[in-house]
């Protein structure tokens, strides 16, 4: 379980004590942005790697002890939850963002206008049903792991742009939000139908049929009500 934490602990600090703080602008303005971008890349792999070794370890190991169990009628609903968060992640992945470096220029649209932060918010579902719905120590400490880093790297995404764009970002924000729905309620945008149910949701829905039916082969658990089994 130590190496668990170790792991989950570098994995955090790398993305939240460096990317999107004033470190980071310290590090590029020593090395240069592309090389920034290399290490960090490589350094982001090495530890979501350590990480889910560390976790196979610790849930197989006697440490591991069920903390609390909310009852297969919640586990029922994986699906629907993991289908809104497929369908945040998946459109904010394939599309350009304007808080996403080398991206400034990207027009909100589409999923944008529910959250500018859509891969991170589908995260933050996966990772905060998954550490419901699982209960045992190395799931919580896994899952809580991205849920911390989801929801604190919308922040620290909206502070690095914020500190280096000026009133360019301030316009950027009014018109989008962090928390999704929020600038759609607040009539400060409007949900496109047309722009959002493209071709990247069609890629969303395919990945995450294909996602619920190898989920049992990859981690010995059906996501289906009951435990159900396609095949």
């Amino acid at each position: 379980m130590s190496s668990l934490i170790a792991a989950a602990a570098v994995f955090l600090g790398v993305h939240l004590l460096v990317s999107g703080t004033t470190l980071r602008d310290v590090i590029v303005a020593k090395i240069g942005e592309n090389p920034y971008l290399g290490l960090f890349a490589l350094s982001s792999l090495g530890a979501i790697v350590w990480l889910c070794i560390a976790y196979n370890h610790a849930y197989a190991s006697p440490d591991n002890r069920v903390l609390y169990d909310l009852g297969q009628g919640f586990r029922n609903a994986a699906i629907p939850v993991i289908a809104a968060a497929f369908a945040l992640a998946v459109p904010g992945i394939l599309m350009s963002n304007p808080t996403s470096a080398r991206q400034e220029t990207a027009a909100v649209r589409g999923v944008l206008r529910i959250t500018r932060h859509p891969f991170l918010w589908g995260t933050a579902i996966w990772a905060g049903y998954h550490l419901l719905a699982s209960g045992t120590l190395a799931s919580t400490i896994f899952f809580s792991t991205f849920l911390v880093l989801a929801l604190l790297g919308t922040r620290a995404i909206d502070a690095k742009c914020r500190r280096k764009r000026g009133r360019e970002w301030q316009a950027i924000a009014y018109q989008t939000s962090n928390l999704p729905f929020a600038a759609i309620l607040a009539r400060r945008n409007h949900f496109v139908a047309s722009e959002y149910f493209d071709w990247r949701f069609t890629v969303a829905v395919a990945d995450l049929v294909l996602f619920l039916l190898v989920h049992n082969f990859l981690f010995s658990m059906s996501p289906f009500p009951d435990n159900w089994l396609p095949f």
